[in-house]
């Protein structure tokens, strides 16, 4: 399973990066870190609404996303950005809650998975179907923000 590859790494090879940054791109990346936010709380809100903590519903999606592997706790901390011991709490309260359960490892019995239990599944899924929702209602602006940052030659600040 490939790493991630972290936006910082991205932001430093970025081309062109001596370009002038107009004030409309300015306004058009508050709008869109505004936007990103507004999503952030959303989700927030959401996870909470099904009864989850918003961190535990991030958990069931990363671990869903690999699936049919099982997650491991140091991929989990990764795609979470936890430390290793952090992850391992918090995949204990989301087993205790029922919503994963903690696999061993069939090539290396000490290495712990998870896996999604069928009460995870089905939050997850309902909670991603809302997120679906929403994002479609989000994406025009978010698009029209994120093309205005990128491709904008407005004059300089």
């Amino acid at each position: 399973m490939a790493l991630p590859i972290h936006i910082v790494i991205r932001y430093k090879k970025v081309r062109n990066a001596s370009q002038p940054v107009s004030q409309r791109q300015i306004r058009a990346l508050a709008e869109f870190r505004h936007q990103l936010r507004r999503f952030l709380h959303f989700s927030e809100d959401a996870a909470k609404n099904a009864g989850v903590e918003a961190q535990q519903h991030q958990l069931m999606l990363a671990i869903k996303a690999v699936e049919p592997e099982a997650a491991g706790i140091g991929y989990l901390a990764d795609r979470l950005m936890l430390r290793h011991h952090s992850a391992v709490g918090l995949v204990d309260r989301t087993e205790h809650a029922g919503l994963v359960k903690r696999v061993r490892s069939a090539a290396d019995r000490r290495s712990a998975q998870a896996i999604l239990t069928p009460k995870g599944a089905m939050i997850l899924k309902k909670l991603s179907l809302h997120h679906r929702q929403e994002l479609k209602s989000a994406a025009p602006a978010l698009i029209e923000n994120l093309t205005t940052i990128l491709h904008d030659t407005e004059s300089e600040l």
